[in-house]
């Protein structure tokens, strides 16, 4: 008898319908996974400090600088970029005082969790009172000077650069807009915009400084000294003169070239010798090939480990599921995996063996699925023989969830894009996964917000990122969604 089994995605009624452009804003990416300078170099700055009053307070409380304040140290060093990104210590955006209590936040979390976590592995000696009120106190006195000082050279810095930075866009509002947000986003002082098109209407927040023609005497009258060229496809003619024009200004020059009709997939800038190269769509191999060395080996290690882990669990499931209904334990499916390569990807079978002709995906309350199929499922333990797909390489713990083939056979003609979240491995969970987009997709704006998080994930990816949606994977499993 033929067994299909399919819980990721819909067919849906053959009709019509045009290819849908992914025009939703992507989920959002945790801010932890993109820290820069500022975080790190007021925390190396903090760490020096902290460092120096550790080795003086050991010597001034135990004549010594013993394992155990070594120790302290250690794990000082180690846990306190996560508690002081958790608490958004060192973000540029805060004022002093905003930065001052969260750092004291982040400094107690951190100190009261280290001395738990030492308590409970039982050191041979206990740290003196006076040390931990030294150790508090003086702490975060020093971190806390540090952060004002620095603060005080990066806000110094940025108000001098902001005036160097004086900026417009030269565009019509479509192809402006969008830029111009970006721009206040980054605090940018943006004088206004220039319109390409003399009835183009003016921008939202945004004066309308005056028409191309004019440009010159803006500039020197505005004190411009940035200039982006934000011009619609149609008159991208107009891009040659119009730099030779600002060739003879003392003003800095960006093009932003007009791509937001197209899906772009892990963008980037980089020139190839003498000529400018704009990657519009390249996967994670051939960008950072390194960094996905570093994530496949992490998740092979990882797989095997939790397979080990939950050798017993896995045995009881497949006695389980041997004893529900006659059938085999492990369920195979081809999907597509890197590349579009076909896969067969395991799963502890749910459903009693059945003739269908389609591949239809599992609906709530389906009679399809056993008393233990509907079990495993709920809590998706029914996906743990996946972990011997990224042994094998075909799969990977985080990254797109695979759908059957006849599904994306189906989306790839309905929803742009779809086909580019197969640029990387699919993963067991993932960024839509975590994000509930997630269960039946009987509709193609369910389906669209999934490929929106999958396509979001491929464009933000990191191995910060990888371990939060791991960490948030678990919680993922109380939705409702899950049948």
């Amino acid at each position: 008898m033929a067994m299909q089994e399919c819980r990721v995605t819909s067919c849906l009624a053959p009709e019509e319908v045009r290819p849908l452009p992914l025009e939703l804003d992507p989920p959002q990416v945790p801010a932890s996974s993109r820290r820069g300078l500022t975080f790190w170099g007021q925390w190396l700055a903090a760490m020096l400090l902290l460092g120096l009053l550790l080795w003086q307070l050991a010597q001034a409380h135990a004549g010594a600088f013993s394992s155990e304040y070594r120790l302290l140290g250690a794990l000082t060093l180690l846990a306190s970029p996560y508690s002081y990104a958790w608490v958004q210590a060192y973000h540029k955006g805060h004022d002093l005082a905003q930065g001052q209590v969260r750092l004291l936040i982040g400094w107690v979390l951190l100190t009261v969790g280290l001395l738990a976590l030492i308590e409970l592995i039982d050191l041979p000696a206990a740290f003196p009172a006076d040390f931990l009120r030294d150790w508090l106190l003086l702490g975060f006195v020093l971190q806390a000077l540090s952060h004002g000082a620095l603060s005080w050279l990066w806000h110094r810095h940025a108000r001098r650069l902001r005036r160097e930075r004086r900026a417009l866009i030269v565009g019509v509002a479509r192809t402006a807009q969008p830029l111009a947000e970006q721009l206040r986003r980054r605090r940018i002082p943006l004088r206004g915009l220039v319109a390409s098109d003399p009835g183009d209407a003016a921008l939202s927040g945004v004066p309308l400084l005056g028409p191309l023609e004019a440009l010159p005497e803006i500039i020197e009258r505005e004190g411009v000294r940035r200039v982006y060229l934000a011009l619609p496809g149609k008159a991208q003619g107009q891009l040659e003169s119009l730099y030779r024009q600002l060739l003879e200004l003392p003003v800095d020059v960006i093009w932003v070239p007009d791509l937001q009709q197209l899906p772009l997939l892990n963008p980037s800038c980089c020139p190839i010798g003498p000529l400018p190269a704009l990657y519009l769509n390249e996967t994670l191999v051939s960008s950072r090939p390194g960094a996905q060395l570093v994530k496949s080996l992490l998740e092979r290690c990882l797989a095997l480990l939790a397979l080990v882990l939950t050798m017993p669990l896995l045995l009881v499931i497949a006695l389980a599921v041997k004893l529900s209904s006659p059938g085999p334990v492990l369920f195979r499916q081809q999907r597509h995996g890197w590349n579009g390569r076909i896969i067969e990807i395991l799963k502890f079978r749910t459903m009693y063996q059945h003739q269908d002709d389609q591949v239809r995906q599992a609906t709530r309350h389906d009679a399809r699925v056993t008393p233990v199929g509907r079990l495993l499922r709920r809590f998706s333990l029914d996906e743990l023989p996946q972990l011997i797909n990224v042994l094998r390489g075909d799969m990977a713990l985080v990254g797109p969830r695979p759908h059957a083939v006849l599904h994306n056979f189906y989306y790839s003609e309905r929803i742009q894009a779809y086909m580019a979240r197969h640029r990387i491995k699919p993963g067991i969970t993932g960024l839509a996964q975590v994000n509930g987009h997630r269960g039946e997709t009987e509709t193609l704006d369910k389906m669209q917000k999934r490929v929106a998080a999958d396509l979001a994930y491929i464009n933000s990816w990191s191995l910060w990122l990888d371990l939060k949606i791991l960490c948030r994977t678990p919680f993922s499993l109380f939705s409702r969604d899950i049948y």
